[in-house]
Parts: structure tokens; sequence; C-alpha cells
């Protein structure tokens, strides 16, 4: 598909890769180098800054050495993310002296997390913004480019960016992130999201709906709602929480059950997919729209984080290892053949051999489509690391770890085979990493599936009879 003019997005949006655009408004002659880590909710945020530096006159470029500005999207959810980030710091030294107009920026999580720590520890680095201050960008730049060094990581109680159309940064003009809500309220002990996105608000459905429609008309065909817990989205007209809000308010506001039937009906043929949910939010409303509606994808991504209830309590999730088992049996009812992925732990603070265990059977009984795995990694000023004590061996950890994900592997074939043989309607979204020859797409379970060119487009839908698989992936031809 041609991209839409004022909105020429090139390069896929992955983690580590630079983001390219072309032919900004009104061009300042500088090159931005942008990379974005972590989260899906980093990618969407990405698109938003650089919307924000689009209108300034930003270009962009994949070469590092052409830029005039680099920034750096991050993530403090495990220490091994913000080490990355470290490392790609240390690249820069270089450049920073062949060119010192050259400016460094770290956007996002880790930049709330060690706000003006960052400057003293990263010496190249110009400024830091967090999550809610990319609207001071164009100030932020101006003030490095006279030598200050520019920080601001004030966090908003209102800030959703909802009135700025992000440039999509994924090229394939198919898929695209609408983020519903930002911040989180649950305060997981092991978390930091709560103190690097600040307090959960969220956005107002009207200007969710008008960016869904406006991308299903530039040609995209799925879109995938984006929250850190999109089951406690509510929009009752001032923005207010769910617990603040009267009876009349409430019956009033609109939910996420709603929210994901109105952006459903836009069209039949655009696909509706969300992340994150949370097992102690979910509830049956959302399943039954689900149902439904044949556009709503089948796939629920709920993280389970463990299989003990000790430990999710120590975690302070607000649910039992049988309520998460009843929101699973909830799902398998209501939508059978559901996909299902999860996030899980391992080695949290005290974790028993008999409650990693727990975790393992719990894998067993939901037979997860995929999960994202890790072990515990102890974050800074979090409840976790201030009342527990990370007593789990760095040994242990990775034995446990490893059994998990050899258990997963084994779930994930399973039910990669479980397709072998059927009818799948796929939605192309670009050639196969692995052959010129051959498209990619994904069925409403999430699971991808590979198939001849032929002369089908992207962007398109098909009917796929998968013939074989891999461990991950159907391979068939349409039919």
């Amino acid at each position: 598909m041609e991209p839409e003019e004022n909105n020429k997005v090139i390069l896929e949006a992955r983690q580590g890769e630079a983001l390219k655009l072309e032919n900004p408004p009104v061009s300042n002659g500088k090159k931005l180098f942008l990379e974005s880590y972590g989260c899906q909710m980093n990618f969407s945020d990405s698109e938003i800054v650089a919307s924000i530096l689009y209108k300034e006159g930003f270009s962009t470029t994949e070469i590092l050495e052409e830029a005039d500005l680099i920034f750096l999207n991050t993530c403090s959810i495990r220490e091994n993310a913000e080490n990355k980030v470290r490392q790609r710091l240390k690249t820069f030294k270089k450049l920073k002296q062949k060119n010192p107009g050259l400016l460094v920026g770290v956007l996002g999580c880790m930049a709330e997390r060690l706000k003006t720590k960052f400057l003293e520890e990263e010496k190249i680095v110009d400024m830091v913004v967090g999550p809610d201050a990319y609207r001071s960008l164009p100030e932020l730049i101006s003030e490095a480019e006279g030598g200050q060094k520019a920080v601001n990581v004030i966090l908003s109680k209102e800030e959703t960016y909802a009135d700025i159309s992000p440039v999509r940064l994924a090229s394939n003009g198919v898929c695209a992130y609408i983020s519903i809500t930002r911040g989180c309220d649950n305060m997981c002990s092991f978390c930091v999201v709560p103190f690097t996105r600040g307090r959960e608000r969220s956005r107002d459905p009207e200007s969710i709906i008008k960016e869904a429609t406006e991308l299903f008309e530039k040609g995209f065909r799925e879109v995938t709602l984006l929250g850190q817990n999109v089951d406690s989205y509510i929009w009752s007209g001032g923005g207010l929480k769910k617990e603040l809000l009267t009876e009349e308010q409430k019956a009033a506001s609109t939910n996420f059950a709603q929210l994901l039937e109105l952006t459903a009906k836009i069209h039949p043929d655009l696909r509706v997919r969300f992340s994150t949910s949370h097992p102690k939010d979910m509830t049956d409303e959302v399943l039954h729209i689900m149902a439904k509606y044949e556009n709503i994808c089948d796939y629920v991504h709920l993280p389970v984080q463990s299989g003990s209830t000790r430990i999710l309590e120590m975690m302070n999730r607000g649910y039992t290892r049988e309520w998460y088992k009843q929101r699973i049996e909830s799902i398998k009812k209501i939508i059978p053949g559901c996909g299902i992925s999860t996030d899980i732990i391992s080695g949290f603070c005290s974790e028993t051999e008999e409650e990693h265990n727990e975790t393992m059977s719990l894998m067993e009984w939901a037979g997860y489509n995929f999960a994202y795995m890790f072990s515990y990694s102890e974050r800074p000023k979090t409840l976790a690391e201030r009342k527990f004590k990370d007593d789990v061996s760095p040994e242990i950890k990775s034995r446990r770890i490893n059994e998990i994900v050899n258990l997963q592997k084994k779930l994930s074939e399973e039910k990669t085979k479980q397709g072998v043989g059927k009818i799948h309607r796929v939605l192309i979204e670009g050639t196969s990493k692995k052959s010129e020859e051959m498209y990619s797409g994904r069925n409403t379970q999430n699971s991808v599936i590979v198939f001849p060119k032929e002369n089908y487009k992207v962007g398109e839908y098909v009917n796929v009879l998968a013939e074989r698989c891999t461990p991950a992936t159907l391979i068939g031809m349409v039919v």
C-alpha cells in the first residue's frame, strides 16, 4: 500500500532498530535517529515522539553517523533491559567526539526512573525525558542546543496524547497500535511501571474510535488497543477513576467491553486485538463481546506470573491460583479454541521448589500457546526490593527458568500442530523473513502462518490450509 501524503513511513519498528521517516512538512535540515526498546507501549510512544518532531521539521535516518539528534526510548522492567541501553550509549561516545554538536537523549521508563542521576552516570546524555513529557521535546532540544542539560520527568494525571496523530512507524501499513490508557494503579510488588509511567488514566473513546477509523480508511486492517491494564479502562466524560464515580456516572460511562464493541463496529474487515489484560479485572462481558464479533481476534494475553497463591499474594497481584484458573476456564468456555498467552516470573523472593512446580503444573493445565518468561530481577524502589529478600540463588533461578522455557516450547509446538489440516483466515502482513517467495500473516489466535505469494497483496485476507508446521509456524497454501 502507498503511504498517505505527509505520513510516509518506512522501516519496521523492531527493538534496537532505527526508525526512518521521509519528507517532513518543513525540513529544518536536521536528522533524527530513534531507537525503541521494551514493550509495545514504548513503540507506540515512539510514534508519538516521531509525530511531534516530524512537525518540528526533523527528518530521520537509519545511518547513525548522519544523525544530529539521537533518542533511545528505554525500558526499566528488568535490569537486563537497562544494561542494553547503557551498552548502546557507549557506542555513541566516538560519534560525539567527531561531531560535538550531536545531541543524545534518553526517553521513557529508564529516564523516569533515574531522572537527573542519568546525566551524572552517563556523561554523553544531553536530555532526559519521561513518558508524560514528550510535548516539551522542542523546548528541551532548544535548551540542549544552547549547551544546557535538559530534563523533564514530570508525571501527569491527565496526559494521554489523545490529540496527537502518531506517525506510523510499522512499514507494512497493515497493523497499528492505539494507546487507550496510560500508567498503572496496580502496584505489583515486583514492578516499576507505576513509578515510571504514573497513575492510570483512560483516553476518551471518541478519540480512540476516530483514530481507528482513520487507520482503516488509510488501508490498515488491524489495530491493537494498548494499555498496561486494558480491562480497567473506563471513561466517564471527565476522566475520573472508577472508584470516584457515582452509580449514575458508572451507568453512563464507557468500559472496556463497550470500547471493544465500538471498535469492532467500525468495519468487519478491521481486525481488533488488545493487550494487556489483568486476571483480576477481565470480565465475562469482555469475553462475550469477543465471541459476538468475528473481527475481534480470539486471542487473550493473560499474565499469570506465578502458579503459587502465596507468591501471587507476595507479588500483590490481587488474585489466587484458583481465581486465575476460573478466568482461563471462562475464556475456553465462551471462546472455544481461543489462543492464550501469558507472562511468567521464575525465582521470585522465597519461591520454593514446590511453588516452582505449581507454576509448571499450571502451565500444563492451561496449555498456553506462547509465554514471555523471565527470571526475577529486583528493581529499585519497588515494594519487593523494600520488603522482601531476593534469596533464590542465580543457579536455581537459571535452572528453573530453563525448565519453564523447555516446557513452554513443548506446549507451543503442540498448539501449533493442532492447526495443521485446518483452514485459517489470515491477514497478509508482509513477506516471510525466511523466503522472498512466501507471505506471512497471523490467524485469529495469533499463530504465524506462511504461504506462497502467488498474486495476493499485503493487507488482503486469505484462507490458508495449513499443511505442515515448524515448532512455531504453520505452513500452507491459499484455498
